[in-house]
């Protein structure tokens, strides 16, 4: 057995101990739809350390840092492997795919021997916080502020549609320092501790009954001085890492090696079966159309997660996989609920099933939206791939204290 058959072997009986196999009875209950109550969360962090425990955490991350510093394709075979299961890891999708990467390329060492093992054990969950009320997709209009008083920064200001931020110990944050600069240049980003006085987190209710986006206010909150990532004014640099990140960690974040499993459309088949709808040929090409469109995607994250595992930088092809995903989200839900029918409106009390259609239904809508709206990906592909003109700005060279605002 070669060193790439053991470690698949030790993957699956940590997975088999640690995890619950699809199709499994209750699987769906650990599901990342199911929601990140106290309990999910505390769950969550029970399997994070468990795995990082078996040495099964951040295997591509440097040793120096809590990582296994293997090759990316043990992160390949370890994704493959967790597609047969149910893992309830998804509370960790933020901090690991978009904060933490961004700690570790931008924050001083001190930053990242502190927090990145502290994350990986599953010790400390991050947020992300960028998006506010007036500047959600131009996220450089922003309007938070942080001051320099000493030895520390005092922030104030409102951040919107921050995920899981009720559970969370740390945030990376975006905030101008200089609003005499134009807008893009006058930004700095920060770790910040949620905890502190000053912050106020306020979860909001969604339409599929969840409550993962949250409104975070800040109130002259005191951050360390030496929690600046990167240099006062660099911000919309480093943003540019977590945004690239972001878009790799939600569109690439899937990963089959051979697409044989069904994974993705086994909801579609169960469906199928349980209404006797297997032989209809319109939910056979329905269903196959998914498979093919989920597979494509698995390749494109293959090839994404190759080039950063290789030492190179994602391009365009992250907003291509995000909004591919956002795209193929709706239509699964959709194909979902025309097999379920009635039962996708009106369901018996325990149709787990139906349960599963309707959240589908009504989560899928946000992933055109988080992590960048799919016009702001259509835009991107526009301009970097096609070679498109951009967009008119007529503030981007203006100081911001200048730029009128309501």
């Amino acid at each position: 057995m070669n060193d790439e058959e053991e470690f698949r072997s030790r993957v699956r009986t940590f997975l088999e101990h640690n995890g619950v196999a699809r199709g499994v009875s209750g699987a769906g209950d650990l599901d990342e739809s199911a929601g990140g109550d106290d309990e999910m969360v505390s769950h969550a962090k029970a399997f994070q350390r468990a795995k990082f425990d078996a040495g099964l955490a951040g295997l591509t991350w440097p040793v120096e840092y809590g990582g296994q510093g293997l090759s990316g394709r043990y992160q390949t075979i370890y994704n493959d492997e967790a597609s047969n299961f149910v893992t309830p890891d998804f509370i960790f999708t933020i901090g690991f795919g978009m904060c933490i990467p961004t700690v570790l390329t931008h924050g001083a060492e001190h930053l990242r021997t502190r927090y990145a093992p502290a994350a990986l054990r599953g010790d400390e969950i991050w947020c992300q916080l960028f998006s506010e009320p007036s500047a959600g997709s131009d996220v450089a209009g922003l309007q938070s502020r942080a001051i320099r008083d000493g030895d520390e920064w005092l922030l104030s200001g409102q951040k919107v549609w921050t995920t899981q931020a009720q559970h969370c110990s740390f945030g990376i944050v975006l905030a101008r320092t200089n609003p005499d600069v134009p807008k893009h240049k006058g930004l700095s980003m920060f770790i910040v501790d949620m905890h502190a006085p000053g912050v106020t987190v306020r979860p909001l209710r969604q339409m599929n009954g969840g409550s993962s986006f949250n409104e975070v206010f800040f109130d002259d909150v005191r951050i360390p001085a030496d929690h600046i990532l990167g240099e006062p004014g660099e911000g919309w640099r480093v943003a540019l890492t977590t945004l690239m990140n972001e878009r790799v960690a939600i569109g690439a974040g899937r990963s089959t090696e051979d697409g044989s499993h069904l994974a993705p459309i086994q909801l579609h088949l169960d469906l199928a079966t349980k209404h006797g709808r297997r032989g209809d040929p319109v939910v056979r090409q329905d269903i196959v159309g998914l498979f093919i469109e989920y597979r494509i995607l698995d390749l494109l994250g293959l090839r994404i997660r190759s080039t950063v595992a290789a030492g190179g930088i994602p391009g365009p092809e992250g907003s291509v996989a995000k909004l591919s995903g956002a795209l193929l989200a709706r239509r699964s839900s959709d194909v979902a609920a025309r097999i379920a029918g009635l039962s996708a409106t009106a369901w018996s009390e325990g149709d787990r099933d139906a349960q599963r259609v309707v959240q589908m239904v009504l989560t899928a809508p946000a992933g055109a939206i988080a992590g960048g709206t799919s016009e702001v990906m259509r835009n991107i592909l526009g301009e970097r791939v096609l070679g498109l003109p951009r967009e008119p700005s007529v503030d981007r060279d203006v100081p911001f204290s200048a730029i009128p605002r309501h």
